[in-house]
């Protein structure tokens, strides 16, 4: 889809060419995506009407990181994310500067440290901090925050007064503003600090900056947001209204038509009776209105749906295996579980999955 390249003559370097997410086979293009894609390219030159913060909202599993990398891969932008957490502070939103440690007090470190600190000292400054981090010690981007804090902590301990050389490590946002990549930036609704919001409400302005400790960078012409957020739950905090106001384009993430997620369903897992793919879609469709129209907070969404159909191709138990890959997902409340077969037996879902089933035996014995 090279028809949507935003900016067709820029260059982009090798390490940001494998950055651009490259579709499979299995990808279908939705409904979302050619919407997206049309509007952001129409908009593109039209200064204060450009389009490039995008908000995804619905349930787990309904394809909205999926449909952020598709739009890496229409824009020709180099994709990167950031997951929130509830405890984010402005260095995860900027970025940290560590003193660099003389190797005669470095070797008195721990192993990890020195291993760590080494990795960050050897760093060409394309990563991000966080992301070197997680490559060293194959930790999760919150742990990496957290082991972040540490080290600028350890680093002061190992520095004393004399003239030190500092580096500054950029945060993943910052690198992707600066760049101009496409950044998913996923539910920014769990960040407790209104201070971190009120910087993430800043860079997101399109003629937005963001000040860093060495430097003020300004917003990349090419620099896309998508900001991806489950729907709210009753108890859950709604995405910030500030943040809302910056969004120039949202979609409602739900599940799609039954005959798309048959679709989706084959190009995954190479399933192909359509019989048996559209019973276990009429489940999970059910499923999902029963846990919306009962709070109950877990969802049946494609994902769901996919491996129930993969295990199902691999001859396992389709009602067993019901339970472990779509209804145990949603929740183990024993009264809530009771609700969705309630929904399903009224139904006749366990029915025709049944009979379903049957006549497709019958027809490979014979």
């Amino acid at each position: 889809m090279t028809q949507y390249y935003l900016s067709p003559a820029r260059q982009l370097t090798d390490v940001e060419k494998k950055l651009v997410w490259k579709k499979p086979l299995s990808h279908k293009v939705s409904e979302e995506e050619r919407r997206i894609s049309k509007e952001i390219k129409r908009n593109w030159n039209r200064g204060e009407m450009k389009i490039a913060n995008i908000l995804l909202e619905g349930d787990a599993g309904s394809g909205k990181t999926q449909l952020a990398k598709a739009l890496s891969a229409n824009f020709g932008l180099p994709y990167t994310k950031v997951t929130c957490f509830a405890d984010m502070d402005k260095s995860d939103i900027i970025g940290a500067i560590l003193p660099v440690i003389p190797s005669e007090q470095l070797e008195k470190m721990e192993p990890a440290e020195q291993t760590v600190l080494e990795a960050l000292y050897e760093s060409d400054g394309f990563q991000s901090i966080t992301e070197i981090l997680m490559d060293v010690l194959g930790i999760t981007q919150e742990q990496a925050a957290l082991k972040m804090k540490q080290l600028l902590k350890l680093a002061g301990e190992h520095t004393d007064s004399e003239a030190v050389e500092y580096r500054f490590y950029p945060s993943e946002i910052v690198r992707a503003y600066q760049k101009g990549y496409l950044l998913e930036i996923q539910e920014p609704n769990v960040i407790r600090d209104a201070a971190v919001l009120m910087a993430l409400n800043s860079a997101l302005e399109l003629d937005g900056s963001i000040n860093l400790p060495t430097e003020i960078i300004r917003r990349h012409p090419d620099f896309i947001a998508v900001i991806t957020a489950n729907r709210s739950y009753a108890g859950s905090r709604p995405l910030n209204e500030a943040l809302r106001d910056r969004v120039q384009h949202t979609e409602k993430m739900d599940l799609p038509t039954k005959e798309v997620m048959i679709e989706r369903a084959i190009a995954k897992t190479g399933y192909k009776d359509e019989k048996v793919l559209s019973v276990l879609a009429d489940i999970i469709i059910v499923l999902d209105k029963t846990a919306r129209a009962n709070a109950i907070k877990g969802v049946a969404g494609m994902r769901s749906f996919f491996y129930w159909a993969d295990a199902v191709a691999g001859e396992a138990s389709a009602k067993e295996s019901l339970y472990h890959k779509v209804i145990y997902k949603i929740t183990t409340d024993s009264e809530e579980i009771k609700l969705l077969e309630e929904a399903l037996e009224k139904h006749g879902l366990f029915t025709s999955l049944e009979e379903t089933l049957f006549e497709v035996k019958k027809k490979t014995k014979l």
